[in-house]
């Protein structure tokens, strides 16, 4: 079945004209857009319970309580209006409207200011019922960023975009792809939305780091992060001026190699002299085009590689930054104080090449200045040389001869280093000999890869042919 757009006004009135659905209206920091657009359609009275805005801290500290953090437009903020405001639509209307499906939208946002100095963004949620009957209700949470330059415009899109969200908790919920697609209907880059998260008993069967995944894909955004216990997670509730180094690969699947990498750039990383290791973070990276497979993306493979970086306790970021200068952007947001990429050394001479033969023009200096920026080291891992012998590290790659001299200019200044405590011995594991003899039945792979791991490969049968799959929901 093909999508298909929606408009907005037709969105709020088909919501309106449901006599089943009833509910309050929560924003903070860019009006009350969403709810305007219910009332400019007309038939508003069969929806709105309520509708308020405790623009006042202190105001909205009576109301939903005080922000430990001081900061006002994050998650938590969130889910205390969504907690206060859904027990009131309980506590004052349960018994007069028996037969109703509740709902509170909320939203908690920063427009950009007069001066331009910061970014618009914001976190919105819907708290609803399917069924009058229902004792626990569902719920969608997404984090937004505006892209519109001004303040007037930022305001309408987050107005847009709260409609599709009430829109797609009632006609989408059965539809993940339709539902994460119809957020940006009449938005079409004008905003990002970088995180989703389904909770409730109609969206127990959904799996949330497929809903990133869909967020990627779809073009939401460049970057979804999910962590360890396989929720989905916001950049700005845990890296803020944080230290992170980000591990990218295949994990497909994760072997010792892969745990040695992660390992040793990690103590590598915190020996730095600026960096704090109680605020460090390791963070593995998947890649869209890392993910594809003859040009598209089999979920029951990304499952597989995420439940195996869970298992191993990672947190991993799903992007379509095939460019490390687009992960570097997303990321300068949160205001990271140092930025360690972790890469193999055949990939470092991949970027190098690449950027050498694109910027023969005179500009190679500034393509290279956009990726080696002075809080940003990138740790390359070692791989045995064609002969099986010979060890290549960053220090003794051969680099084409016109880039000689800036490239051991990247090594004094230590924007590249090797990562020099690594494992010798398991430079010989190679992660496609690996898959291909867990595809074909073949004994030997069990010793190349995490004991945590064997069991999942075994129990969960990844990596199977399609047809010897085990089933799922």
């Amino acid at each position: 079945m093909e999508y298909q757009i929606i408009q907005t006004e037709q969105k709020a009135l088909e919501i309106n004209l449901d006599d089943k659905i009833y509910g309050t209206f929560s924003e903070v920091g860019a009006g009350q857009e969403v709810a305007n657009n219910f009332f400019h359609v007309g038939a508003s009275s069969g929806t709105i319970a309520k509708t308020m805005s405790a623009y006042d801290k202190t105001y909205s500290d009576a109301i939903y309580g005080e922000e430990k953090s001081g900061r006002y437009v994050c998650e938590s903020r969130l889910y205390k209006m969504l907690d206060h405001e859904y027990d009131l639509m309980e506590e004052r209307l349960n018994a007069e409207r028996p037969d109703t499906c509740f709902f509170v939208f909320a939203d908690t946002v920063s427009a950009i200011n007069y001066h331009k100095t910061n970014k618009g963004h914001g976190w919105m949620g819907v708290r609803f019922q399917l069924d009058p009957n229902q004792e626990e209700p569902d719920q969608i949470v997404i984090h937004t960023k505006m892209l519109d330059n001004n303040t007037r415009l930022q305001q309408e899109a987050i107005g847009i975009l709260g409609v599709n969200l009430v829109y797609a908790c009632y006609h989408h919920n059965k539809n993940p792809k339709f539902l994460v697609r119809s957020l940006l209907d009449a938005l079409e880059g004008r905003v990002e939305v970088d995180m989703i998260r389904l909770s409730g008993p109609s969206f127990k069967h959904i799996d949330n780091r497929l809903m990133g995944l869909y967020l990627v894909t779809q073009g939401l955004t460049d970057v979804a992060i999910f962590d360890e216990h396989k929720n989905s997670i916001h950049a700005s509730e845990f890296l803020y001026k944080k230290h992170l180094i980000v591990v990218r690969g295949h994990y497909r699947p994760p072997t010792l190699v892969s745990l040695d990498v992660l390992e040793k750039s990690f103590e590598q990383f915190k020996l730095e002299e600026k960096v704090d290791n109680d605020r460090a973070y390791l963070i593995t990276e998947l890649t869209l085009e890392n993910l594809m497979d003859n040009g598209e993306i089999d979920e029951f493979d990304f499952k597989s590689r995420a439940d195996m970086l869970c298992a191993l306790g990672q947190k991993v970021m799903v992007t379509n930054c095939s460019n490390h200068q687009n992960l570097i952007n997303y990321l300068s947001d949160y205001k990271i104080q140092n930025l360690g990429l972790v890469i193999g050394v055949r990939e470092l001479y991949e970027i190098i090449e690449s950027k050498y033969n694109n910027n023969k023009d005179g500009r190679l200096l500034v393509a290279f200045g956009e990726l080696f920026t002075k809080n940003i080291r990138i740790y390359v891992y070692p791989a045995l040389e064609d002969d099986q012998k010979t060890i290549m590290t960053a220090d003794t790659l051969r680099v084409p001869e016109g880039i000689t001299f800036l490239y051991k200019h990247l090594l004094d200044s230590k924007q590249i280093v090797s990562i020099d405590k690594y494992n010798e011995g398991l430079l010989s594991i190679y992660p496609d000999n690996v898959h291909d003899a867990i595809c074909e039945g073949r004994d030997g792979w069990e010793v190349m890869v995490p004991k945590e791991l064997t069991e999942l490969i075994r129990g969960e049968g990844l990596f199977c042919p399609i047809d010897k799959r085990p089933s799922t929901t």
